[in-house]
């Protein structure tokens, strides 16, 4: 016997599970989405107006659910004012999703990394942020949730299931649930 998996990294549960995300702060919301999606093909998914903070925002998925999200502001005050001063758009923040919200927290604590934004949507969605200035030149955004949440219904797997068999002309299909959620 070489090792025991017990001890083995692989086995450790890690505080980031995978990049959700890339947001993109952009002023013409729509000349974006349409650019995204009629010429990528992307797929839009969840969406919501902040009227407190002045900004609307789509998540996206492309090709594998690889996802990017576009975020515009509203109106007059909106937070995105101070990045869209002197340019039409731009990679905003980078969303890393974490399994224990609470975990990330004490991490970030005991190694004496700040943060800032913290906030809990219920059961939906938590999150917070690392400034630029702490993590190398990039906002940072940690987050727990569902990924199914933000996807269309059209690349979601149904129910929990983690495999399914689809029956096609050919033969057989084997679909598989995908770590960011769909299929």
């Amino acid at each position: 016997r070489i090792g025991s998996l017990d001890h083995h990294p692989f086995m450790e549960v890690t505080m980031i599970e995978r990049i959700d995300h890339v947001s993109l702060a952009v002023r013409d919301f729509n000349a974006a989405s349409t650019f995204f999606r009629d010429i990528l093909g992307a797929v839009p998914g969840a969406s919501a107006s902040d009227d407190r903070l002045k900004y609307f925002w789509q998540v996206h998925s492309l090709g594998d659910l690889s996802r990017f999200e576009l975020i515009a502001p509203t109106g007059q005050g909106s937070f995105l004012d101070g990045f869209l001063k002197d340019r039409e758009g731009g990679v905003h923040h980078i969303t890393l999703q974490t399994q224990d919200i609470s975990r990330a927290r004490r991490m970030l604590e005991d190694h004496g990394i700040g943060y800032f934004g913290y906030m809990e949507y219920g059961d939906l969605w938590k999150e917070l942020f690392i400034h630029p200035r702490d993590a190398f030149g990039v906002l940072v955004q940690i987050a727990e949730f569902n990924a199914d949440d933000w996807l269309d219904p059209s690349v979601r797997m149904p129910g929990t299931a983690k495999v399914a068999l689809e029956k096609t002309q050919g033969g057989v299909r084997l679909v598989i649930r995908h770590p960011g959620g769909g299929t």
